[in-house]
């Protein structure tokens, strides 16, 4: 591989590109201290180097960082590296890094989302926003097998009085629309069934 060009991001760092790739960003006083140059050929003792003590340090704090304020997916912090333009494989060392100390858990995670959304959400809507986050369905699955059930026709009652909807005193079409608001909300058919009559 050889160091193909540059492209300033701010005045404090530049993308260098290795075989006309973008490849990573350093901070101008570290490519000075490697002395990096276009035409430098690219070898893995340098590549070693600066992804070993350089650029993992800088993902592992940042993930660190990250943490610090919030838990978050394994998913989320490949999202977030990527986006911060770290190369693949000092972003699955970094991550290998914080599961080494159980900072990320997908499964704590998953716990964790369940048991602060079950008040408010369905299961299945809980099950679709943890994917979204980029928690594995077995994991999810294995989450709801070990928390406290929902009670999903506790949560339709409190829609319910929450939009004033009395099943004794509503026609069909506004049973419908209700039971429509409901499927919405992730609730399985079955149990609004259960829950209203």
């Amino acid at each position: 591989m050889q160091v193909t060009g540059f492209e300033k991001i701010n005045t404090k760092k530049c993308r260098v590109y290795l075989n006309d790739e973008p490849a990573f960003w350093l901070y101008y006083g570290e490519i000075s201290r490697y002395n990096i140059r276009k035409g430098l050929e690219f070898s893995a003792d340098l590549k070693e180097e600066i992804y070993g003590q350089v650029l993992l340090k800088r993902a592992q704090l940042r993930c660190l960082n990250l943490l610090k304020t919030m838990d978050k997916t394994e998913a989320e912090l490949v999202r977030k590296l990527k986006t911060e333009e770290y190369p693949a494989e000092v972003i699955t060392q970094a991550l290998d890094y914080v599961k080494s100390y159980h900072y990320v858990d997908d499964l704590r995670y998953a716990k964790n989302y369940i048991q602060s959304k079950k008040e408010t959400r369905s299961c299945q809507q809980i099950r679709y926003e943890l994917l979204g986050r980029g928690v594995a369905e077995d994991l999810i699955s294995r989450a709801f097998e070990e928390t406290e059930p929902v009670d999903a026709t506790a949560q339709i009652l409190r829609w319910a009085e929450k939009k004033h909807f009395d099943i004794g005193t509503k026609d069909t079409k506004e049973r419908q629309k209700f039971y429509s608001f409901l499927l919405r909300k992730g609730f399985l058919y079955s149990e609004i069934k259960k829950a209203l009559t």
